[in-house]
């Protein structure tokens, strides 16, 4: 019997192709099985489950906007592109999507924590905690209280982080800020929620929080001076280099250096 080192060259190429071609069969029968049972109706996606920020969706309302829009079964789902899908569902700032074997899916849900609006008055968009813009339905906040913030577009987290800064200063004397605006320009106006309108000036936050403490440290001696509260400001322009100008309703003045002596 011969061995098969001692066959021909050619036989013994014929015989590695024809082994080579069963298992290229083989692999391709296996292949073309795995394709049509990962096609099985049975691996069809048929349920969510949600965690974590669930506040404004739950699996039902999630099945009801999401799933139509998911294509393939269980081992055929693009996951990153069901990930996008969930994302844009208003509420949605971030979702980690997960496969549930054998036909579901596991949805970790991060939502969007409005603090501010943001835009001109009537402008339903909204900041969240991380200072990104979003759009959602106001309807559905809990609160209608949220300050509005405005700026050119990008500049959102930047106004976020200036209310944030400047707020605490203001609720020393029991003031809020209800607007807050970066101009085009680089200028800085808020607005109290009594109405009182402040021009802060522009520059960076140490600047500003300068500005505003030289002002709140006086500003209750000099409106009691005509008998007046902070909350009865109808203006004030803290750009003036050693003081500030401040307008009350019938009353104009201008208080400057002699201010800080008080």
């Amino acid at each position: 019997m011969k061995t098969p080192e001692s066959l021909p060259m050619d036989v013994r190429l014929m015989h590695a192709t024809a082994n080579l071609l069963l298992v290229v069969v083989a692999v391709l029968c296996v292949g073309a099985l795995l394709g049509w049972g990962a096609r099985l109706p049975a691996f069809a996606i048929k349920g969510v489950s949600v965690t974590g920020d669930v506040k404004h969706y739950n699996a039902i309302t999630l099945r009801a906007n999401v799933m139509p829009h998911l294509q393939g079964t269980f081992f055929t789902l693009d996951i990153n592109a069901a990930r996008k899908v969930f994302e844009t569902m208003p509420w949605v700032r971030q979702a980690i999507v997960k496969r549930d074997f054998p036909n579901r899916l596991k949805v970790q849900l991060q939502e969007h924590q409005a603090v501010a609006f943001w835009g001109e008055d009537g402008d339903s968009r909204m900041v969240n905690s991380y200072g990104e813009v979003f759009e959602a339905n106001a309807g559905e906040l809990d609160q209608d209280t949220l300050p509005r913030l405005s700026g050119p577009d990008g500049q959102s987290a930047q106004v976020l982080a200036m209310h944030q800064t400047l707020q605490p200063l203001f609720a020393s004397l029991d003031l809020t800020i209800d607007q807050l605006e970066l101009t085009p320009r680089g200028g800085w106006r808020a607005q109290l929620d009594s109405g009182t309108e402040i021009e802060l000036g522009s520059g960076d936050a140490p600047v500003l929080v300068a500005r505003a403490e030289r002002f709140l440290k006086t500003v209750t001696q000099v409106t009691a001076r005509y008998q007046r509260t902070p909350e009865q400001l109808a203006s004030v322009d803290l750009r003036h280099t050693d003081g500030y100008a401040i307008r009350l309703e019938g009353v104009s003045t201008l208080d400057s250096a002699d201010t800080k002596k008080q």
